[in-house]
């Protein structure tokens, strides 16, 4: 009895210590298709993204944050791109949210291969390979312990998986919105092509929207900051910075 309540007593200090490492309960990681994307520039490239599984599993395992993600499908297939070339915008839409699906099965098969309970809950029904997204389970899958990928954008047409991190970070409770990008943070210009580009350590939403900053399209903003859900806009290509991201660490841009 003496030896199990000693073990119960230095579980309870384990979890304290992982807590304690944690800037948030919960949030939200917003990943791009090219985040993934292969060396050719399509496809996804199976060392990049192992290597933000582990990212992710440091996440779970070095805090006690619950974890949502929601995944691009750039890398893949653009319903904007496909729009441009004369395709139907609904169709091309579509098209993209099914990238989506693909990008979240490939992140799934791989941060499972690490050890972690994953659930994939796609917006469009697709039974054989996903779930429904029904917001009181994915909770419920949060509150486990288990990382949860969204998939299929909102389900409709004209909306960005920008605008379905902002959704879905609402819809759970996020109190925050991590932002991984191939940048470091917020530019006042592309800084691939100005290398004098000015990068802002901290911005509001109205100023992102004012000055037509690329950090996200202007309903998912908006959306930001109506439920008052803050962005930390980072580099992704760095090892641990989504862990110092959850941990509250001064990195990229705060946007809030």
């Amino acid at each position: 009895m003496a030896e199990e309540n000693e073990l119960e007593q230095k579980e309870e200090e384990t979890s304290s210590d992982r807590g304690g490492s944690s800037a948030y309960s919960r949030v939200l990681l917003k990943i791009s298709g090219e985040a993934l994307v292969a060396e050719s520039g399509f496809g996804i490239e199976p060392n990049t993204i192992q290597r933000l599984a582990r990212e992710i599993y440091n996440v779970v395992d070095k805090t006690n944050v619950e974890l949502a993600i929601v995944v691009g499908g750039g890398n893949i297939f653009r319903g904007v791109a496909g729009s441009a070339r004369g395709m139907d915008r609904g169709t091309a839409d579509y098209m993209g949210m099914l990238a989506t699906v693909i990008n979240a099965l490939a992140l799934q098969d791989a941060i499972e291969s690490l050890g972690l309970e994953v659930r994939v809950q796609s917006a469009i029904e697709m039974r054989q390979v996903a779930e429904p997204y029904i917001r009181r389970r994915a909770i419920r899958h949060l509150e486990k312990g288990r990382v949860v990928i969204f998939a299929a954008g909102t389900g409709n047409p004209y909306f960005s998986t920008d605008t379905t991190a902002a959704l879905r970070a609402a819809e759970i409770s996020a109190e925050a919105i991590l932002m991984a990008k191939n940048v470091d943070g917020v530019y006042d210009s592309d800084p691939v092509v100005n290398p004098d580009a000015i990068k802002f350590e901290e911005l509001a939403y109205i100023d992102v929207l004012n000055r037509s900053l690329e950090v996200m399209d202007s309903t998912a903003i908006s959306l930001c900051m109506d439920n008052e859900i803050p962005l930390i806009v980072f580099g992704v290509k760095e090892d641990g910075n989504i862990v110092r991201a959850v941990k509250g660490d001064e990195i990229g841009t705060y946007v809030r």
